[in-house]
């Protein structure tokens, strides 16, 4: 770990204490993530509030979120959510599932939650035939490559107003390497090269720093109509 990174985790360490306190139920979110062999790429602490913190400015009555894994993320957007509030999570794999169902029924959010199992373009077809859209919010945190078909479903099963966010929008810069043709680098580019090419949503991306290094969120919200540029 550099010295950049270093004082980044410091500082998100700091400011967790300071400002967002200890939360028993996120960290034992996470600790149980940690022992099923889950992958270490959940938010960040100050990311998960962030994220409760638009849900709420949203007024989110329905969330869709894409990628699960832990559920971490999954309980901070769910805790915004009103009594009759749902939230929609699409996981592809059963054990990260399994591990999720687990820390949502600890956080007292499984009535709330439901929990998809499958490829998640799959799952999103066979919701758009079950008439399952008019999400208020989108949060879209899966494997990059398929990130521009999650945001054109976002829009899809989204209305006018609806909230779109897209993790790891950065990439440690990685994203203005024209040399660099991995294939999430590519699938970050072919989302951001929509988000501003689409009319249907005006958008924006911002750089972030912390305990998971250097990235950025991108954020756009479906219009009501056509953006003036």
């Amino acid at each position: 770990m550099d010295d950049n990174a270093q004082e980044w985790t410091a500082v998100d360490a700091y400011l967790g204490e300071l400002v967002l306190g200890r939360d028993l139920v996120l960290q034992q979110a996470l600790d149980d993530a940690a022992a099923g062999g889950l992958p270490q790429i959940q938010v960040s602490p100050p990311q998960g509030r962030m994220l409760f913190l638009l849900a709420n400015l949203a007024r989110a009555r329905t969330i869709l979120e894409v990628g699960t894994l832990g559920g971490y993320s999954t309980i901070c957007l769910a805790r915004a959510l009103p009594a009759d509030g749902r939230l929609v999570t699409l996981e592809v794999d059963a054990h990260h599932a399994e591990v999720a169902r687990a820390n949502l029924a600890r956080a007292g959010l499984d009535a709330v939650v439901e929990i998809r199992l499958g490829r998640a373009l799959d799952s999103l077809r066979e919701m758009e035939e079950e008439r399952r859209g008019s999400f208020d919010l989108v949060f879209i945190d899966a494997d990059k490559q398929n990130s521009a078909d999650y945001f054109r479903w976002g829009i899809t099963l989204g209305h006018p107003g609806t909230l779109i966010i897209v993790d790891n929008a950065v990439r440690h810069g990685t994203i203005i390497d024209a040399q660099d043709s991995s294939p999430d680098v590519v699938g970050t580019r072919a989302v951001l090269e929509l988000m501003g090419a689409d009319p249907r949503v005006t958008a924006t991306v911002i750089q972030t720093v912390g305990s998971k290094g250097y990235d950025g969120f991108a954020l756009a919200v479906v219009n009501d109509q056509l953006s003036p540029s």
